[in-house]
């Protein structure tokens, strides 16, 4: 009996150590609930998520001190510090303040000032934490960091150079528009290896627009755009220092400093990448190319006063790459070691923006001017040209009222090719000049509706007038629902620098006539619901479901005249129709964080009697992505990502792969060290099917369906300087 009366005592003994309760109600500065914010207990693991009302709750505190922290997103975190049982059973109320978090959703590409959350388009944006990761698994360029993002997908075209096109919602990559803080620097013969040339460590976010948004920017967003924002210098300065090394003998170096004076501000960005030639499947041909890549981009503010801003920048991009037969890059050529694609490229940009801003009205002036030097060669055949354009820009926007925004705006395109090798008799040099006028409106309609139009037309003075109207509609239903829905036009001017052409080094193809080729047009439009709750008091999910449709007609199209062995391109007698749709969810429990991602992408070739998938693309893509982080110290990230089956470009079909990846980063007050182990499977092409076929001193290649490079490990180092 005695032996019972203890066990009760001591049970009774460990409750009364347990017995404390404590509620919390988490406001925003207005006083309004904020659901979903994450209160854990310093130390632990142990932690709960505020409900619709903003309150949460624990229960079981052992007595003595407990701290307390309170965070959410875009608002400053906050400690609170108890002592039970003397706070046992109170309600504290929380209010958290803004924090500059909340700056970095503020999109740009949409040409307004609103955040994220407030604005008809949708916008996906990458930002903060999510950048940094993307950014250490690859800090040479921004390949990785855009194919993990659902519905996007990175299409090599060649395996001796390793290039690169962004596929948005199945579209080819001449369809995405790729901007640099709003100017279109990687169209026509500069899309050529720019994904490869572009790296990720100055930006402040990344935002995509998907489908057809040309009335925001002009022809070549049929698909979508990118805009790649950049960090801004502020009165604190900052010095950043990185250093990656791969497994497979890669290493990048980046260097960003960035500083806000009186009336002057200065940012300076550098990076150099080397790979040493890499066969990772042993059949004597490289998977990763030879190549040098060094950026630098320096540019100066001036702030005659608090409403101005007058930004002067210039950049460079200098880039060698050699791919193929692994004898012949080492020097050793003979007759039956002859093949290698040599690339070398320059790239000069400058920018210049003019930006007054108040509380009523902006007038933003851009221009910018872009050179971009290609050299193409393989054994008896070389392509080489040059490209020069500009964009001038003059923007005014009106704020009317709190819920009334004006843009209006005007701005010409200018694009000049010019061919400099001698191994064609018929050059395909070609100019493209475009005035575009457009105007846009977002107004607020009462609490829950905002509604955002707009209309552009351009001018070409080879293909004439293009009008493009847009209408975009946001419906805040609860503080949980908001729905979005959308619809836009876009067209793409013709040249010769597709995928396909791509593929066959533009051997043998014949220029494109302004006077036998129609522009391609689209139209499309999406519609998207987005959920947020608290589930069981502990968990918070949010749900974007995404429906879309895109229709594209006169698609230009590479056919092959065998009698004469030359490529000529000509307008598709069909269209192509690409629909689907895209779920993102996330759940977030104390310092975990999970990703869901499923894209269903059904494009269609309604042309030549094909009606079939579109080749190279498949129709089902998975993803899902566990993080656990907590603050300032541990960041740990395990990947996992399924492609489904897919076909070549001869409609043979080919099987499905998964892939996954791990990294680990530990935070320290000025450094970060880190590791990724990508494709930990080893999941390559050549387990299933040879890449390279024979004869090894003119091959032919296969299409390329599946990762190249297979297992490949990095890690390194980034250390922040100058900073508090």
């Amino acid at each position: 009996m005695k032996y019972v009366f203890l066990v009760i005592t001591i049970l009774l003994t460990f409750n009364s150590f347990a017995q404390n309760s404590i509620t919390f109600i988490v406001k925003d500065e207005s006083n309004g609930p904020l659901t979903g914010a994450n209160i854990i207990i310093e130390g632990t693991l142990v932690g709960t998520i505020s409900d619709e009302n903003g309150f949460a709750w624990f229960h079981d505190i052992p007595d003595g001190k407990t701290v307390f922290v309170i965070s959410f997103i875009g608002y400053e975190s906050k400690k609170i510090t108890l002592v039970f049982p003397k706070d046992n059973n109170k309600t504290i109320d929380i209010e958290l303040e803004e924090g500059e978090e909340l700056e970095e959703v503020i999109v740009a590409a949409t040409r307004s000032s609103r955040t994220i959350q407030d604005i008809p388009t949708r916008v996906e944006a990458i930002t903060g934490e999510e950048l940094g990761e993307k950014a250490a698994m690859n800090s040479s360029n921004i390949g990785m960091l855009l194919s993990e993002t659902t519905g996007v997908q990175m299409q090599q075209t060649s395996l001796s150079s390793g290039n690169l096109n962004i596929r948005i919602q199945g579209l080819d990559g001449r369809y995405t528009q790729i901007l640099k803080d709003g100017f279109p620097l990687y169209g026509g013969f500069a899309g050529g290896l720019s994904i490869m040339q572009i790296p990720p460590l100055d930006l402040k976010q990344v935002e995509l627009i998907k489908g057809s948004n040309s009335t925001l920017y002009g022809g070549g967003a049929i698909a979508g755009l990118v805009n790649l924002v950049s960090i801004t210098p502020e009165e604190k300065p900052g010095l950043s220092l990185m250093f990656n090394q791969t497994s497979a003998l890669g290493s990048t170096g980046n260097f960003f400093y960035a500083q806000k004076f009186n009336k002057t501000g200065i940012t300076i960005y550098g990076s150099a990448n080397n790979q040493v030639p890499f066969d990772k499947d042993n059949d004597g041909f490289s998977n990763m190319a030879k190549s040098n890549t060094f950026n630098l981009n320096p540019k100066i503010y001036f702030y005659p006063n608090p409403n101005t801003e007058i930004l002067f920048g210039i950049g460079s991009t200098f880039d060698t790459r050699t791919g193929g037969d692994m004898e012949v890059i080492k020097g050793n050529t003979n007759h039956e070691h002859a093949f290698s694609e040599k690339n070398k490229s320059e790239r000069y940009s400058t920018q210049f923006k003019f930006q007054n801003l108040t509380d009523m009205r902006s007038i933003i002036v851009k221009n910018s001017i872009s050179y971009f030097n290609r050299e193409l060669n393989i054994p008896d055949y070389q392509f080489a040209g040059n490209q020069l354009s500009g964009f001038s820009e003059i923007l005014y926007t009106r704020h009317n009222k709190e819920s009334v925004d004006w843009q209006f705006g005007a701005n010409h395109y200018f694009e000049q090719f010019k061919e400099g090798n001698s191994d064609v008799d018929l050059k395909r040099d070609y100019i493209h000049n475009t005035l575009g006028v457009f105007v846009q409106n977002t107004t607020d309609f009462k609490s829950k509706f905002t509604l955002e139009g707009g209309l552009r037309t351009d001018y070409n003075f080879d293909y004439g007038a293009f009008i493009l109207p847009r209408a975009a509609l946001l419906y805040k239903a609860t503080e949980k629902l908001t729905t979005r829905i959308g619809g836009a036009m876009g067209y793409k001017l013709p040249t010769i620098f597709t995928e396909d052409a791509e593929k066959l080094y533009f051997r043998n193809i014949l220029p494109v006539s302004d006077r036998q080729m129609n522009p391609e047009r689209s139209i499309g439009g999406n519609f998207d619901v987005n959920y947020k709750t608290v589930l069981f008091n502990e968990l918070t999910l949010s749900i974007n479901q995404l429906f879309y449709v895109t229709h594209l007609k006169d698609a230009l199209i590479l056919r092959e005249n065998n009698v004469d062995n030359y490529y000529f391109f000509e307008n598709a007698d069909g269209g192509i129709l690409s629909s689907g749709f895209e779920t993102n969810a996330k759940l977030t429990y104390t310092n975990f964080k999970l990703y869901i991602n499923y894209a269903f992408i059904n494009t269609r070739l309604q042309y030549d009697n094909i009606n079939k998938q579109k080749p190279l693309t498949p129709k089902h893509n998975a993803g899902l992505v566990l993080m656990y982080e907590t603050e300032e110290k541990w960041s740990v990230g395990y990947e996992l990502y399924y492609t489904g089956t897919q076909f070549d470009e001869q409609f043979v079909k080919k099987t499905d792969y998964w892939i996954m990846g791990f990294m680990v980063m530990r935070h320290f007050k000025r450094l970060t060290a880190f590791i990724n182990f990508e494709n930990f499977t080893n999941t390559i092409q050549t387990n299933y099917e040879p890449l390279v076929l024979p004869p090894n001193n003119s091959p032919t290649f296969r299409d390329i369906w599946a990762p190249t490079d297979g297992f490949v490990f990095n890690g390194g180092i980034r250390i922040n300087l100058l900073q508090d």
